[in-house]
């Protein structure tokens, strides 16, 4: 199924979705490779096309790697930043509004994580901590992946997918490198993408800050 929308809809209406990921729908492999396959005419540094997306079906690896979110999620509830820390510190009104619907949001992908019928985990050739931790560096290590994984959800979309990045996994990289047999010594993982079939498919684009907010015109 093609969705057909047009560039600009595409980009404004590829939401994180979370409550509207239809569990019980399976999601054909052959649907996730054509996402791929787009994902992979994405820009790498130096064209060296050092991806990987490890793809998940399996109802019992995506269970281990469910309760690893978990346990991450536990801690990043508590943590400074977070969208909960935000939350609860936004005054009342529109703003804080939309940062308690997300946090219910997430609160539910973190507690049927297991449910979603396929998870994408985007992968960069090396170890990023060991590439000289300079900002230019590691600009570079991640700009070789994620725009690959951007068009990946953007690909979904017009699938009739759902997608949504969560990065909560990372703090328990090596754990599920192990379920999953990913060199870890070699490989980094840089996210992980429930994907399945939205319940809908129209989705509007987000409130966002105006442009005068962030556009600095020959400097800040």
């Amino acid at each position: 199924m093609h969705l057909n929308l047009t560039a600009d809809q595409l980009l404004t209406t590829t939401r994180a979705v979370r409550k509207r990921l239809d569990f019980d729908k399976p999601v054909e492999p052959e649907v996730i490779r054509d996402c791929i396959e787009v994902a992979m005419q994405g820009p790498s540094g130096g064209n060296t096309q050092g991806w990987h997306f490890v793809v998940v079906f399996d109802a019992a690896k995506r269970a281990a790697l469910a309760e690893l979110y978990r346990q991450g999620w536990a801690v990043y509830k508590k943590a400074n930043g977070s969208v909960f820390d935000l939350r609860d510190k936004a005054a009342p009104g529109t703003t804080r509004d939309q940062m308690v619907r997300v946090a219910r949001s997430a609160d539910y992908l973190a507690q049927n994580l297991d449910k979603v019928p396929v998870l994408v985990i985007p992968c960069i050739g090396g170890r990023v901590e060991k590439m000289g931790g300079s900002s230019a560096g590691i600009a570079s290590v991640y700009g070789s992946i994620l725009p690959a994984a951007w068009s990946y959800m953007l690909a979904a979309r017009n699938r009739g997918l759902g997608t949504c990045w969560t990065t909560v996994h990372l703090m328990h990289e090596q754990a599920a490198a192990e379920i999953l047999g990913i060199p870890y010594d070699k490989v980094t993982q840089v996210a992980l993408i429930p994907t399945a079939y939205s319940i809908g498919t129209e989705f509007k684009p987000a409130t966002r800050k105006s442009l005068d907010e962030v556009v600095h015109v020959d400097g800040w």
